[in-house]
């Protein structure tokens, strides 16, 4: 793909990020995306179907590169993972605006919460050494990660007011005591 067509496909994509942080994916319009883009409606459809086929793209690139982040981060100390796991939202404002939006569906969110269980699982298993399919730490990591998606949910809400420090430091703390009392209840 050459450098216009990436140029226009990222500001497509921005475009529809942006609406979705004030209406619902069903209220958009192409026209709406295209004129955020400044681009017209042809160019639009040369690169997507509709809004959901770019809707679509947007959460599998977002998918990818947050499956990307969780394989580096496999082998750090949770302290580490969450510091990187901010570095990332923050770099990508407008689409965790959009994640977190109550207007999307909230599939994405919810990706990636079960990604971010997947990397607690790992993360107990390996300090603990027990099978990964243990039903408590099934229940303690929905609840790590869960707390962790709600802190992250208020920052971007809140339109990142905080300095991504501080939000890693109390996730950090909470994550800490957490880990804490799984590992004296264990």
């Amino acid at each position: 793909m050459d450098r216009r067509s990436l140029k226009t496909r990222k500001a497509l994509c921005k475009g529809l990020e942006e609406l979705l942080i004030e209406k619902e994916l069903r209220q958009v319009t192409v026209q709406e995306v295209a004129d955020k883009a400044d681009v017209n409606r042809v160019t639009f459809y040369k690169h997507y179907l509709d809004v959901y086929d770019l809707y679509e793209k947007i959460e599998k690139e977002v998918l990818s590169e947050l499956g990307i982040l969780v394989l580096e981060l496999e082998n750090l100390p949770s302290e580490d993972c969450l510091a990187r796991l901010i570095g990332y939202i923050d770099e990508n404002r407008t689409v965790f605006k959009m994640i977190f939006s109550p207007n999307t569906t909230g599939q994405l969110r919810n990706k990636l919460a079960r990604l971010m269980q997947g990397i607690f699982r790992q993360l107990q298993s390996e300090k603990q050494h027990t099978e990964l399919t243990d039903s408590r730490m099934d229940y303690q990591n929905c609840y790590r990660s869960q707390g962790c998606m709600a802190v992250i949910g208020k920052w971007v809400v809140g339109d990142f007011k905080e300095p991504k420090e501080f939000v890693i430091r109390i996730l950090s703390e909470l994550d800490g005591n957490t880990e804490k009392y799984i590992s004296s209840h264990h």
